[in-house]
């Protein structure tokens, strides 16, 4: 049983600072942010989820199954993260790359606090807690110091995994899959990283989110490993009998001139090549969607929209569909993961092709953050534009990709690579 109080704060932002580094003190943290982007489909300013008092991880094998076990007793609200090589457990794929973060590939929490910022206020729902541990919280939060900063005076040293020639010689190869016709796209990505390395995570979370201000930020602790996310995309919204998906292909740089701003934005949305990327995944989402959704109810709402970040324009699509109410929501994101923006077309040779080309195994990245309700609603954010960190291990992590197509250059998607990844690595070197 939930007790719940609504609590007004003075100063909102700093509240949500102060909710923040409150939260640090927990093994299981999961801070969601909106960054006030008005979202047709949002729900939330932003979400706190702390102190697990159940909990399920696991790897692949049979993760879908124990998810849906594990969603069905709880009945409540639920915290975590799918990872990218949960498609072993949908497909006959494998993940056999180097991973120097050891992530589950599954992880999800019954939190006993959770705080639902609102635009008029806070909802605070604890579990199996009288309102005294909420107003002692409260009264804890608010005493923090919101600008108080750890320093760390330690360089970090970025290195690629694959190398410039290394990448033209992969998308060569790529190419070549293409132009036999094994497949139309993929989304071919490569990490970068630094090892024995420390940072606070809390802190290059804040530094990330502030340079980009992205609709789906995240903030994840999961005992030891970290996840620092700016993510402009959006995997899957479940609402009611709704259901939504708003997959992102086709990215252009921000200049500081207001003219020659508005000149990208205008090339990318005419971008044929863009275009044709964004849907060719439309398609691949809507196959995906149909596959429980009611028969003649999946629509796109928009297609190749030009939406505009601090960081970026992207070009974005939102795709919706109608269930019935018996359907489990867990058998919807089993049938359409992972995220074809993350894939390719044909989507399982497409992830056997990438699986085989990169270097390293994506895990958390490309995967997705998010919760349910106990409505069996759920929104799940892309897992891209993140940092990813092993503290026991010290190592830092943080991956980018593009969508290759027949029209690809190789140099055009290398430099679309270092555009992506710009705002990982200044919050990394400041």
């Amino acid at each position: 049983m939930r007790t719940k109080q609504f609590y007004n704060p003075e100063n909102p932002e700093v509240f949500k600072t102060q909710l923040q580094l409150w939260a640090q003190q927990f093994d299981d943290i999961l801070w969601l942010d909106s960054n006030q982007h008005h979202q047709k489909y949002g729900s939330f300013e932003a979400v706190l989820a702390v102190d697990a008092f159940t909990s399920i991880q696991t790897d692949y094998h049979d993760a879908f199954e124990k998810l849906k076990a594990y969603q069905g007793t709880t009945k409540d609200w639920i915290f975590g993260y799918l990872s990218y090589d949960l498609k072993n457990a949908v497909e006959d794929l494998s993940s056999n790359n180097f991973d120097g973060l050891g992530f589950p590939d599954l992880y999800f929490f019954q939190p006993k606090k959770l705080f639902l910022i609102k635009r008029d206020g806070v909802e605070i729902q604890y579990l199996n807690m009288v309102s005294d541990d909420m107003n002692r919280d409260i009264e804890s939060i608010s005493s923090i110091e919101s600008t108080k900063q750890s320093k760390f005076e330690e360089s970090i040293k970025i290195h690629l995994r694959i190398h410039k020639d290394a990448y033209f010689e992969k998308l060569h190869n790529l190419l070549q899959h293409i132009h036999r016709g094994d497949i139309y796209e993929a989304n071919f990505c490569q990490e970068f990283y630094a090892e024995d390395t420390t940072i606070e995570p809390i802190e290059i979370y804040r530094k990330l989110n502030a340079i980009s201000n992205p609709p789906f930020a995240s903030f994840l602790k999961c005992f030891d490993k970290y996840l620092m996310s700016a993510s402009p995309e959006r995997y899957l919204k479940k609402t009611g009998d709704l259901v939504l998906s708003q997959p992102i292909k086709g990215t252009a740089p921000r200049s500081e001139n207001p003219n020659e701003d508005k000149a990208l934005k205008e090339r990318l949305a005419r971008d044929h090549k863009e275009r044709s990327e964004n849907i060719m995944i439309v398609d691949l989402v809507r196959n995906d969607l149909s596959k429980t959704a009611i028969k003649g109810s999946v629509e796109v709402a928009e297609l190749c929209r030009i939406y505009t970040f601090d960081q970026v324009h992207q070009m974005i699509s939102t795709i919706t569909a109608k269930v019935e109410k018996d359907k489990h929501p867990v058998d919807i994101i089993k049938t359409t993961f992972p995220m074809g923006s993350m894939t390719g077309a044909p989507k399982i040779s497409a992830m056997k092709i990438i699986e085989d080309l990169e270097e390293t195994k994506r895990g958390l990245y490309s995967g997705a953050v998010g919760y349910f309700t106990p409505d069996n609603d759920f929104d799940f954010n892309v897992v891209i534009r993140s940092i990813l960190y092993n503290a026991s291990t010290k190592y830092v992590s943080y991956s980018v990709g593009s969508a290759i197509t027949a029209k690809s250059d190789p140099v055009n998607e290398y430099e679309e690579c270092l555009v992506k990844a710009k705002a990982m690595r200044t919050v990394l070197e400041q």
